[in-house]
């Protein structure tokens, strides 16, 4: 499964802090029925990911009926990324 969508980067402040991007609705319907043949616990899905030229092997987290995306320092770092910036993800469910 590949999906493209665009969401806005936030940051979360809990005890391990992390950048991330929700998926839309619309997406995540599709995320949560391919979450059941590949999950590998608490509903996360394996994926690859792609912002801009740089790609990276993840994991998305279920959050509040929706799935979002955790960005990682060197590739916000590659892309010039901030928080509150609106970006374009691609996604590729690893199956």
């Amino acid at each position: 499964m590949n999906l493209e969508f665009r969401g806005e980067m936030w940051f979360w402040k809990g005890p391990a802090p992390w950048h991330f991007i929700t998926a839309p609705e619309e997406e995540c319907g599709e995320l949560a029925a391919a979450a059941a043949l590949v999950t590998y616990g608490w509903g996360m899905i394996p994926a690859t990911a792609q912002i801009g030229g740089t790609r990276w092997k993840t994991s998305l987290f279920p959050k509040d009926g929706r799935y979002i995306v955790p960005v990682k320092a060197w590739v916000r770092k590659a892309e010039g990324l901030e928080v509150g910036d609106l970006v374009t993800v691609r996604l590729a469910v690893d199956v």
